[in-house]
């Protein structure tokens, strides 16, 4: 497959290529940009189509060097699981001072942001181009992140609730008012209970307003754990559960949203 230069999808030809992932800028019409890098499975084709991934990461990995966000993208792409899951996989780099969504992480609750943030404005888009010109699966797309990326996975599948087979919101929040809106989605929560940057209440209460709406989430907490919840989430329990999922919605979200 050739790289891609035109629909606001630009690759760089100067980054070096890190364990398979190549370096890339989505130009928005706005005149903003958002580094990434993009992973695709070896010896891919057009002939055939393959699960997308979308990895926020955390706080600590914003930057402008397009490499710190490799940290945890890289787990569901090992020599492992890539051979059991080849998947594409989209690892958007917030820039520093900036967030995936504009809230107080520290707050016990908080209401969506009616527009989204810029950052993830860009990204959405970008995730519509990557499925316009790549052999996606869009039965098969899944969004996880930690953090202020756990945040971001919350944000998503709530501004695209038909788009995602699956989401991973490890030590994050999200508007429990929304909880309606997602309760389909299957997703699996994951948090420390001596959390002290991002409250355990916060994914104990989407645990409960989840279920109370109909859905079936998981929900694994660790009991002697603070905020780095990731440690021990990305595990291959998770992955094989992940790539298991898939929804037939998800073709009317494409619709609306990849035109």
């Amino acid at each position: 497959m050739s790289s891609l230069a035109e629909a606001g999808l630009v690759e760089s030809k100067t980054d070096k290529v890190i364990d398979g992932y190549r370096s890339f800028y989505y130009q928005a019409e706005n005149g903003k940009k958002l580094k990434y890098r993009f992973y695709m499975p070896p010896n891919s084709d057009n002939k055939r189509k393959y699960p997308l991934v979308v990895h926020f990461h955390g706080a600590g990995s914003r930057s402008d060097n397009n490499t710190s966000q490799l940290y945890l993208a890289r787990k569901v792409t090992s020599k492992v699981n890539i051979e059991k899951y080849p998947c594409f996989v989209f690892a958007p780099q917030c820039p520093a001072g900036k967030k995936w969504v504009d809230v107080d992480w520290t707050a016990l609750s908080h209401k969506m942001p009616v527009k989204p943030a810029a950052q993830m404005a860009i990204a959405m888009a970008a995730i519509d181009e990557i499925i316009k010109k790549y052999p996606v699966d869009t039965k098969r797309i899944y969004v996880y992140g930690q953090s202020m990326g756990g945040f971001a996975t919350w944000d998503i599948i709530c501004r695209r609730p038909d788009m995602f087979a699956a989401a991973v919101p490890v030590c994050g929040g999200a508007d429990e008012t929304k909880a309606v809106k997602i309760a389909h989605v299957p997703v699996w929560i994951f948090h420390g209970a001596l959390d002290s940057t991002v409250k355990v209440e916060r994914s104990k209460t989407m645990f409960a307003v989840l279920k109370k709406a109909g859905g079936n989430p998981k929900y694994t907490e660790y009991p002697k754990v603070k905020h780095n919840a990731w440690s021990y989430s990305y595990s291959p329990k998770l992955f094989e559960w992940m790539f298991s999922q898939k929804n037939d919605n998800l073709n009317k979200g494409i619709e609306n949203n990849v035109k």
